[in-house]
Formats: C-alpha cells, sequence, structure tokens
C-alpha cells in the first residue's frame, strides 16, 4: 500500500480574507512607489496629487492602502487610517482617528505648542459636529480653540481643522496622510467637504494628503463633489495581475517553502481566476490542500477549482447575494443572463419585460450598495469579478419579475 505525503497544511502560505495581506505582494510596485513619492514630495513642501485608487472588489486596494500607510509610517509620516462603512458620517469616523494622530503628533522630538493647539481644535470641531451628526459617540473632552473649527458647518471647520493639523505637522517636518478605504460610501455633500479642506491645504502648501481607495464610480462621485476634483487627484485603476504578477504570486510563496507547480497547475488557475488576487490566494490555499509532496499538479489545481468555487459560493459571493431584495436579485440576474462585461439598462430592462424607468430605483439602490458601478451613462457592471457565473449558479433559471 502506498501512502501518499500530502503538504503540512500549517505551512500553507497562501492568505485569502478581506484586505490580508497576501504573502507575495506582486505587480503592484509602481502604485506603491507613486504614492511615497507624493507623500514625500508633500512633506517637503513640493505640489503632489493625492491618490484615489479605484477598482472592483478582490483586486487588493484595501492592501494597497494599508501597505502604502505602513511605509509612509515608517519614513515619520503622520498617518490616520479609517475605513467607511456605509451609513457613517464621516466626523464620526475622523474624530478617534484624528486625536490617536495628533497624539502622536505631540510626542514628536520636536518641539511646538501647534500639535497642541491642532487637538483644542479638534475638540472645537468635536463639539459642533455633534450637534449635526447623531452617531458622533466621543466623551472626551479635548477643550477647544475658540473660533476654529467650532462654527457647525463640515465645509468650513474641516478646512480650519486640516489647516491646523497641516501646520502642526509641518512644525514638526512631517506630514500629515487621511488614508480612507470604502471612500464610496462617503455621503457626497461630506465628501465635498473633504475635497474643499484638502484644496485649501494644498493651496496653502500645508503638508495634508489624502490616499482613498473605492469601487470604479468613486472617479464620477469625486467629480459630482466638485469639479476641480479631477485635478486635485490622481486615480490609478486597480486591475487583476497580469500573467507574469499572477504567476509571481503563486509560485513565489510555494517556491520559498521549496513547492512547484506543473506549468498545466498555473494555466489552470489563471484561466480560472482571470488574474483577481483574492482569487488568486484562494487557488493556491486549496492547491496547497491537495497536493503531494512538494509538487502541485494540474489535477491538484483542477480539484482546488472545484473546492474554491464552492468556498466562494458560501462565503465571499453569498455575504453579498444576502443582502439584496428580491427585486435587486432579478436585476442582478438578468445582468448575469448577458454575460461577462458592462451591460447597458436598456437590455437589462428588455430581459426583464420592463421599461428602464420601471427598474431605475432598483438600479440606483445596487450602486448604492457597492454591487454595480456605472462608469458610462447607462451602462452597468458588476463590482464583485465573477460574480455572473455565481448568479448563474444560486438562480439557474431567470425568475419572473414582479413587485417587490
Amino acid at each position: 500500500m502506498v501512502t501518499l505525503l500530502y503538504m503540512d497544511p500549517r505551512a500553507n502560505p497562501y492568505a485569502p480574507g478581506a484586505g490580508t495581506r497576501p504573502p507575495e505582494l506582486a505587480g503592484r510596485e509602481d502604485i506603491i512607489e507613486k504614492a511615497a513619492i507624493a507623500l514625500d514630495r508633500c512633506r517637503s513642501g513640493l505640489s503632489s496629487r493625492s491618490l484615489l485608487l479605484v477598482g472592483l472588489r478582490g483586486v487588493g486596494k484595501t492592501v494597497l492602502l494599508g501597505r502604502i500607510g505602513h511605509e509612509a509610517e515608517a519614513r515619520g509620516i503622520l498617518v490616520v487610517s479609517i475605513e467607511a462603512p456605509e451609513k457613517r458620517s464621516l466626523p464620526a469616523l475622523l474624530i478617534p482617528a484624528m486625536r490617536t494622530a495628533l497624539l502622536k503628533l505631540d510626542k514628536m522630538t520636536a518641539t511646538g505648542e501647534l500639535g497642541k493647539r491642532a487637538l483644542r481644535a479638534l475638540g472645537g470641531f468635536v463639539g459642533a459636529m455633534k450637534v449635526k451628526y447623531q452617531d458622533i459617540e466621543f466623551g472626551i473632552d479635548l477643550g477647544s480653540e475658540p473660533g476654529i473649527a467650532d462654527t457647525g458647518s463640515l465645509e468650513n471647520d474641516l478646512i480650519d481643522l486640516f489647516s491646523e493639523v497641516g501646520k502642526a505637522a509641518l512644525e514638526k517636518k512631517t506630514a500629515f496622510a487621511l488614508l480612507i478605504d470604502e471612500l464610496q460610501y462617503v455621503e457626497e455633500d461630506q465628501f465635498a467637504a473633504l475635497i474643499t479642506a484638502l484644496h485649501k491645504c494644498a493651496q496653502n502648501q500645508l503638508p495634508v494628503m489624502l490616499m482613498g481607495a473605492g469601487l470604479p464610480q468613486l472617479v464620477g462621485q469625486a467629480g459630482r463633489a466638485k469639479s476641480y476634483a479631477e485635478r486635485l487627484f490622481e486615480y490609478p485603476e486597480i486591475g487583476p495581475l497580469k500573467e507574469t504578477a499572477a504567476r509571481e504570486a503563486l509560485e513565489s510563496p510555494a517556491l520559498r517553502l521549496g513547492v512547484k507547480f506543473e506549468e498545466g497547475a498555473l494555466v489552470e488557475i489563471l484561466s480560472q481566476t482571470k488574474g483577481y488576487p483574492y482569487f488568486i490566494q484562494e487557488w493556491g490555499k486549496f492547491s496547497w490542500h491537495f497536493a503531494k509532496a512538494s509538487l502541485i499538479t494540474q489535477e491538484d489545481a483542477k480539484s482546488a477549482t472545484d473546492l474554491a468555487i464552492s468556498e466562494l459560493d458560501a462565503s465571499f459571493f453569498r455575504v453579498r447575494f444576502d443582502r439584496l431584495t428580491p427585486a435587486e436579485k432579478r436585476y442582478l440576474r438578468a445582468m448575469a443572463e448577458l454575460g461577462p462585461g458592462s451591460h447597458r439598462s436598456g437590455d437589462i430592462a428588455q430581459i426583464l419585460k420592463k421599461e428602464v424607468q420601471a427598474v431605475a430605483t432598483t438600479r440606483a439602490t445596487l450602486i448604492a450598495k457597492g454591487m454595480i458601478y456605472s462608469l458610462a451613462h447607462g451602462e452597468n457592471g458588476f463590482t464583485v469579478p465573477l460574480f455572473e457565473g455565481y448568479m448563474k449558479r444560486v438562480m439557474p433559471t431567470m425568475p419572473e419579475f414582479a413587485s417587490s
């Protein structure tokens, strides 16, 4: 009897997860360097544009943002990192994170009172915003700086607050980097106030910069919020990995542990994952699970495909599907019927046997939930890669459209 030696699951290097850093961050060096240059120029008082990373789910935007922040902190830049969930106000997210950052700033070696002044300005901001935004939960008394960031106007007060923070950062010879993930969930008027404050800091050559990440609709949202956003931001598009980088993301973690991939295994995984980093980690994890000795074969990769799809259906896809109303599910199933890619609203409505106007509200809520995006008028695409396949698996036939 032959005993097959499976590889140690404790040593499995692949790391699928929401924002989990992969063992090999391949193909993103240019973006990381672009962000580093922008932040270093900002700290030096030189002109630079903030970056908004845009892309679908599963392309690694959160990981990239984390890497940018980690490297910035290592270079002495003051970093505030927040994630914008749905239905939370921007002030509620900013306040506790900015307090932590300003306390760090106050402990830096260079002496000065501007850091304390910025903390008091934050105290005034807290008091003013609590009146307007009911989700702010912050009970620490930071004092106040009368006449600074305390009017109750988010736009005016953010300008004051960021200006004080920028002056304190300038005094300490550093920069203030605000990192916001899921930026598309920030309400448009609040996004506009944020953009205005950043613009004022740029005009006054204060070292304050935004590094954000969001779904593709973020570009249009920024433009609608403020017409000059196009000149204030760069929008690096984060897409699937090119073949060389995708191979590196798969092979390098295994090679460090003495494990190799057959060429057929690589071809199978790249074909199934389409180069999307999250899916590469899923297929890598399950390929390792099936492999014997120190070689991952094409057969292992094919076995991994079945298990990876089952896992994605039960978690990555399912958690998004379960948030949908019946009408929204039917809309997405109609999109799936048209296949991969972007589809016109009229074609989707035709499958649903409805007028475009009759399903416009459904489309709008799907965009608001981050399930679909529209880069051109009347065009619609899934924000989650490969979601059309899932919709066909979970809803094998097109249901009749009915009101719900």
